[in-house]
């Protein structure tokens, strides 16, 4: 999730005055892929916040078109290999981004520090981790994982990447040498699989994904998820 992933302090990025996913030109994923599986972490309180977030009314995955489609590109080519992603995050609204910076500023509030940052002083969160600008903002970025799936569509489980998701380490970056063979293995299969079809990886988090071609660039949304 590290909000540091996000466009440099040189860019102007432009406030879109769109009011609903259509007017912002956002897709709705499950349109183009029914049964993808979703686990929006920032719509309940299984998050580092411990809250339903800010804009997240609920649990779904919303990208740009040209995201949107080649994100269902990657999820046909891996159930072809009996594999399938699972989605944490997609779109994430303006507000939702102001509302991770003012919990990382509120120093009181440690609760979730020995799950999502045992190693790193909350103070140092921001601006290394969380900064008050994020690319998931522009619509073309997603947070996920990937998923080995039994023969005949059995059960899916997800695969052992080395950390969670959202966990705020430098065992969360894409090459790290501290984890296992294994751990990096897995890394690579998902970074390959979203390279393929167009997406580039943030090399501090092993689940962040932003498409090469933004479609937006510039644009910020502040379009609450429903």
């Amino acid at each position: 999730m590290l909000l540091a992933a996000c466009a440099s302090s040189g860019d102007t990025i432009d406030a879109s005055p769109a009011r609903t996913p259509a007017e912002a030109g956002l897709v709705d994923v499950q349109a183009l892929v029914p049964d993808i599986d979703l686990d929006i972490r920032y719509a309940g309180s299984n998050n580092f916040v411990g809250a339903p977030i800010e804009g997240y009314e609920a649990p779904r995955c919303y990208l740009l078109e040209p995201a949107a489609r080649a994100l269902a590109r990657v999820e046909t080519e891996l159930r072809a290999r009996q594999m399938r992603l699972r989605v944490f995050d997609c779109y994430r609204p303006v507000r939702a981004v102001h509302r991770f910076v003012a919990w990382a500023r509120d120093l009181d509030d440690q609760r979730s520090k020995a799950q999502y940052y045992p190693n790193v002083d909350k103070t140092a969160l921001v601006p290394d981790y969380i900064a008050d600008r994020s690319g998931h903002s522009r619509g073309a970025t997603v947070d996920l994982t990937l998923m080995q799936c039994e023969p005949q569509g059995g059960q899916c489980e997800p695969l052992d990447m080395g950390t969670a998701f959202d966990f705020f380490d430098e065992r969360a970056h894409t090459d790290a040498p501290a984890v296992s063979e294994l751990h990096r293995s897995n890394r690579q299969l998902l970074r390959q699989a979203m390279e393929r079809h167009g997406f580039r990886n943030y090399p501090l988090e092993w689940w962040h994904y932003t498409l090469q071609i933004e479609p937006a660039p510039t644009v910020a949304y502040d379009v609450p998820v429903k």
